[in-house]
């Protein structure tokens, strides 16, 4: 069963920090927390197109790849997830 972003924490029941109103699906194999690097030059956007994301390995690697110079930054992101508008997008979980 789908559960709200807010209610739970990687399955723990934990609660985490504001997120968009996203439905989780825990069964879900293509919806799921990513680490990534994302290109923008503001870090205070909640959701990011596909194009601006690139997901990576681990935590080590999206760190590595950072880049402050070019404005890519290191982050956990959910998704993709199709917008309204017919988008993939993914919603940012946390920068790192």
């Amino acid at each position: 069963m789908a559960a709200f972003r807010g209610d739970i924490a990687r399955g723990t029941g934990a609660t985490m920090g504001p997120m968009p109103h996203v439905v989780v699906d825990p069964e879900s194999t293509s919806l799921q927390e990513r680490f990534a690097l994302i290109k923008t030059p503001r870090q205070s956007r909640k959701r990011y197109p596909e194009g601006c994301v690139t997901v990576v390995a681990d935590e080590t690697a999206a760190v590595a790849g950072a880049d402050a110079k070019r404005n890519v930054h290191p982050a956990v992101v959910y998704g993709p997830s199709v917008s309204s508008e017919s988008q993939r997008i993914y919603y940012l979980v946390r920068w790192l």
